[in-house]
């Protein structure tokens, strides 16, 4: 199969939403900040304790020390205070800042009253004496049950005055709180972003400026050689070497003890110690002295970093099919899919009977992704549409002209813990006729996520729209249907046949249940509860029961074809 096409080349281009907002500081200056939104599904990071993970990002330095006054303080408090300083404008612009981005941009109109409370009650985490009430058309403080400070409550569309408001609030307490006191200034802004933010709903958080390094690595790469490690009785030990990588160029292999990196002995050292060290620019070089596997002797290797995507598709050949597994959507995502589609081509022939796509276990990612991977396998019609407060939360992205798998019969694998991007592919290619879907009902998390870089380095995700499948649904608290539902099949003899019988003997019953399940109203959550009911979502990670299902309906033309028709609606659903 040819996949120099015009489609296949433009799945190789990841793109990025951009978006611009404007931000007036605490103190009224007027400041423009530039704001990059990617639009994510559900992020998906790759364990930062097995892979080259990032360095720590710098954010802003400090600028303006809080006045405080030390007379009723012991001497060693007064000393801590002295050569403590805190960051006042920084936390001023930044807080102005995420104030802003909620009240603009979440899905639903907030008031800034109650996320900025539940925010500044969030230091309790920190100090567990501090209490933070609102007292009526003021914010009262205390302390060990003493009231230390009353401030009116700014207006609930006020993002600047809610920032200044959290910067003093912090001044107060710092005076007086001991852990608050020696706490580092992100720790502060973790704590009150947490506690705003868990207001929202359990999608929306806040990353400091590590973790979002972190995130931004695993979503779009990072400079690093392409391995895989873990630390074992004090020894660093490759566990992989990614192919086309720098460290596989330099041979280094699976079992290789890292002894040394840029002369810095490996010996005691932490994980966090070796993802900084291994990781940097792309083209700066790095230096490592290894131990083979089958050797004691010492080998020095310079080798220069490139940027490293981590992979996210494997491919495997049973029985003339190829199983394609997603385990999660980075900005590479759907260019493997292409390469895995074009290899299985390769290696299956005339004798490839058709593509599994397992999404099973996938917990999403870019949004981009999940609509150029179903656009890989479709000719045409809707793939899906997000609706939400914001104007540019509002998009419907539709299939381009050409199928690189050339309607080659496609199964999709999903359970309970598919969720975002992969349902977002399995409700595409069901709904436009495309592919048969096998396994339990999907997890239902159907809203889509924007993350915001903040001044501080960090990152800020949002949710921010809804999504709807080509046939109208509501996907969140939903789900996917499967066509041959295995839940609760279990792995026993026959059991695969017993899917497939029930499939073959209740097209009508069936035909019901989706046409119900695309019909039904987000809002009547009852009646959305009993629908999951009639698949449970489970958790079958390689579950063989949903593997023998697929490979048996691909042997199985007629009732695969059937089971397609079923798949594709006669009309888009009402549901809103």
């Amino acid at each position: 199969m040819n996949i120099g096409d015009s489609k296949s080349i433009l799945f190789r281009q990841s793109w990025d939403h951009m978006f611009a907002q404007n931000m007036i500081s605490v103190a009224r200056v007027g400041t423009r900040l530039g704001l990059m939104a990617t639009v994510v599904l559900l992020s998906a990071c790759a364990d930062p304790a097995a892979m080259e993970t990032p360095g720590q990002a710098g954010g802003p330095s400090a600028d303006l020390a809080i006045a405080t006054s030390s007379a009723d303080l012991d001497d060693d408090r007064a000393k801590v205070l002295a050569t403590m300083t805190f960051p006042r404008s920084e936390a001023e612009n930044l807080f102005s800042h995420g104030y802003e981005v909620i009240s603009d941009r979440y899905i639903d109109k907030v008031d800034l009253r109650a996320v900025g409370t539940a925010g500044l009650r969030g230091l309790s985490r920190l100090d567990p004496e501090i209490n933070v009430d609102r007292m009526g058309s003021t914010l009262e403080v205390s302390r060990d049950d003493k009231v230390i400070g009353v401030f009116p409550l700014p207006m609930s569309n006020d993002s600047a005055g809610w920032g200044l408001l959290t910067a003093n609030v912090f001044g107060l307490v710092r005076d007086t709180s001991t852990p608050l006191l020696n706490a580092d200034p992100e720790a502060l802004y973790k704590a009150v972003f947490d506690g705003a933010l868990a207001k929202l709903d359990p999608f929306s958080r806040y990353a400091d400026s590590t973790e979002a390094s972190l995130n931004r690595g695993a979503r779009n790469g990072f400079g690093g050689i392409g391995i895989m490690y873990d630390i074992r009785d004090g020894a660093v030990i490759i566990t992989r070497v990614m192919p086309g990588t720098p460290a596989s160029d330099a041979g280094l292999r699976s079992g290789d003890r890292i002894i040394a990196i840029n002369g810095q002995s490996t010996k005691t050292v932490s994980r966090q110690d070796v993802r900084n060290w291994l990781r940097g620019p792309t083209s700066s070089d790095v230096t490592l002295v290894l131990a083979g596997v089958d050797t004691l002797a010492r080998r020095s290797v310079t080798l220069d970093r490139a940027l490293i995507v981590m992979p996210t598709v494997d491919l495997k050949m049973d029985n003339d099919v190829a199983f394609i597994t997603v385990t999660s959507f980075n900005q590479r995502t759907t260019t493997a899919v292409a390469e895995a589609v074009s290899d299985a081509e390769i290696k299956g022939g005339d004798r490839l009977k058709g593509i599994v796509l397992d999404l099973r276990g996938n917990p999403g990612g870019l949004l981009d992704q999940a609509v150029t991977m179903s656009d890989l396998f479709m000719e045409r019609g809707p793939i899906v549409s997000t609706r939400g407060r914001h104007p540019d939360a509002r998009q419907f992205y539709a299939a381009t002209p050409g199928d690189m798998a050339r309607g080659m019969p496609m199964v999709v694998l999903v359970d309970g813990d598919s969720a975002s991007a992969a349902e977002i592919v399995a409700a595409a290619l069901q709904d436009s006729g495309r592919a048969v879907v096998i396994g339990t009902t999907s997890y239902g998390k159907g809203t889509v996520q924007t993350v915001l870089q903040m001044p501080n380095g960090g990152e800020m995700t949002l949710t921010w729209s809804r999504f709807h499948s080509p046939s109208g649904y509501v996907l969140h608290g939903l789900g996917v249907r499967p066509v041959a539902c295995t839940s609760g099949a279990g792995e026993t003899l026959g059991a695969a046949d017993g899917v497939l019988d029930r499939l073959n003997g209740g097209e009508r019953e069936l035909a019901a249940q989706l046409a119900l399940w695309r019909a039904t109203d987000r809002r009547d959550d009852a009646r959305r509860d009993a629908l999951r009911g009639g698949c449970p979502a489970e958790h079958h990670p390689h579950a063989l029961i949903d593997e023998t299902v697929a490979e048996k309906l691909l042997d199985n033309h007629a009732l695969y074809e059937r089971a397609l028709r079923l798949t594709a609606p006669t009309q888009a659903a009402a549901g809103r």
